[in-house]
């Protein structure tokens, strides 16, 4: 069974930048207001990239960092909830463009947690000896989801991508992981489909399927915005993300001392702050790039990832704990070895 290695990471961003005062020019809000509670300064929205071409900036990025060729890829994953079409998928456009003939592609959803889950899932491949070389990306293009009315929501999310290379090796770098899901919690964070309309439905079922009903037997249209419950959503991130990586340390007999540095998916810093107080952890541990890129989803562990290699701060043998959690709803925790 072969080892699992990090061989590289890579990150873009939209070139425009929104500040926290723009913000407080489309909703009632303003720059304190966003900054004490989220810990947000500004985010990254497209105006034209698209999800691809991040998405490729970053791969590029990572191959050179891994010292590899888009040819010597076997397999590319693409963590997103946004991309550019439903068909054909994101991998397959990252792998054309990439000119990465020799790898097979698809795409995995699982919102905030999806580069985590996408992550153990190249892993797996690779341990059992169906892939060498595989690139995953997290990237999300929220801003077309967002309901930039909605002061709940406009101010949290940005766009962005990041990406890894997990490659075959002799020295364990993939150490474990521990995963989660708890579908009955799924209305807390939600965005609904295009409506379902065929020739052989009648009025009452296409009112069922497609509309909201507040309980009265009266109908509206759904929302096509993205929706969130945040204080539930809160509860949620800072019990269940302290309980996973405790889990996977149990599992590894390590310590929360052994843990070189936390890369947590970055949706609040007082989730975060929360979390390392829960884990009696230091909060410079923890990298932090919500102030610049805001929540941005499946991007959001990527982009702190490659935040945190390319710091000066690691080193041979250090172990960093990457924790994701969001929509579905989704946890998981990885434990990696550089």
């Amino acid at each position: 069974m072969s080892e699992v290695m990090l061989l590289g990471t890579g990150a873009s961003v939209p070139e425009r930048v929104v500040t926290n005062d723009e913000l407080a020019g489309l909703v009632e809000t303003n720059d304190e207001w966003i900054r004490t509670r989220t810990g947000i300064c500004r985010r990254h929205i497209v105006t034209k990239e698209t999800l691809t071409s991040m998405s490729v900036d970053a791969a590029k990025k990572a191959l050179a960092a891994a010292n590899l060729d888009a040819k010597d890829l076997d397999m590319i994953i693409v963590a997103t909830l946004t991309p550019d079409e439903p068909l054909p998928n994101a991998s397959s456009a990252v792998q054309k463009e990439l000119g990465a003939v020799n790898a097979f592609c698809f795409d995995l959803s699982a919102a905030c947690s999806g580069f985590v889950y996408a992550l153990g899932c190249a892993a797996m491949y690779i341990k059992g000896g169906a892939a060498q070389n595989v690139l995953v990306i997290g990237a999300e293009v929220l801003s077309k989801i967002v309901d930039w009315k909605d002061r709940k929501t406009c101010i949290l999310f940005g766009d962005g991508a990041g990406a890894a290379i997990l490659g075959a090796g002799q020295t364990p770098g993939f150490l474990g992981m521990v995963m989660g899901t708890d579908g009955s919690k799924g209305y807390t964070l939600r965005m609904f489909e295009r409506d379902i309309d065929n020739p052989f439905m009648n009025d009452d079922q296409r009112r069922t399927a497609n509309m909201e009903s507040d309980g009265e037997g009266n109908f509206c249209p759904r929302s096509r915005y993205v929706y969130m419950d945040g204080s539930e959503v809160f509860k949620f991130a800072v019990k269940k993300v302290p309980e996973s990586i405790c889990q996977l340390l149990k599992q590894q007999n390590l310590t929360v001392d052994d843990i070189d540095h936390f890369v947590l998916h970055q949706a609040n810093f007082r989730i975060i702050e929360s979390v390392a107080k829960r884990l009696k952890v230091p909060m410079e541990k923890f990298i932090m790039t919500i102030d610049e890129y805001g929540n941005t989803s499946a991007a959001s562990v990527p982009l702190a990832l490659d935040r945190l290699m390319n710091s000066g701060k690691v080193k041979p043998g250090d172990k960093i704990m990457i924790s994701g959690f969001g929509g579905g709803l989704t946890w998981g925790s990885l434990l990696i070895r550089i």
